[in-house]
């Protein structure tokens, strides 16, 4: 995990951006591997940082982060990016993945089995964007970190 200056991301000058990134291959282990990595990057926020986080957020951030990566790895060969980053009041979850069309939510449909991932993430999540880049595409989605403004933490202490 690293702290870094950032500039473009609609941060104000000099505003630092606590952020860890993973390059994710392999079999469907790699998706245990990516809620694990989200929920020590959450825990490591709140222990050393100091910034409240939820046990909301760190649940949704886990969720987002499966179905996310789930969806990559099941459309997309090659890795996948998974960029954690703490902006403001918010966790920022990135996927990358190396197929360039851009996902699109279905509508709902009861006898639907499966193939829900999206509109999950989509309903729980404070904001979203889908974005094709140069080679594949970049999803983020945000959430906020605390549930209210006393910020209900995780029960980690900061030390």
């Amino acid at each position: 995990m690293e702290s870094v200056p950032v500039g473009e991301d609609g941060t104000t000058p000099g505003e630092r951006v606590i952020q860890a990134t993973v390059a994710l291959d392999g079999d469907g282990s790699v998706i245990a591997q990516a809620r694990h990595r989200a929920a020590d990057f959450l825990a490591r926020v709140q222990s050393v940082h100091g910034l409240p986080v939820s046990q909301r957020a760190m649940d949704l951030t886990q969720l987002v982060v499966s179905e996310l990566v789930t969806n990559a790895r099941k459309y997309a060969p090659g890795p996948v990016l998974l960029d954690l980053r703490i902006v403001g009041d918010a966790v920022e979850v990135v996927v990358w993945d190396s197929d360039p069309v851009l996902p699109v939510a279905r509508a709902a449909d009861a006898g639907r089995v499966g193939q829900h991932g999206l509109e999950i993430v989509m309903a729980v999540a404070q904001g979203f964007e889908a974005q094709r880049e140069p080679v594949g595409k970049r999803i983020t989605a945000r959430i906020a970190l605390a549930d209210d403004p006393g910020g209900a933490v995780t029960g980690l202490t900061p030390q």
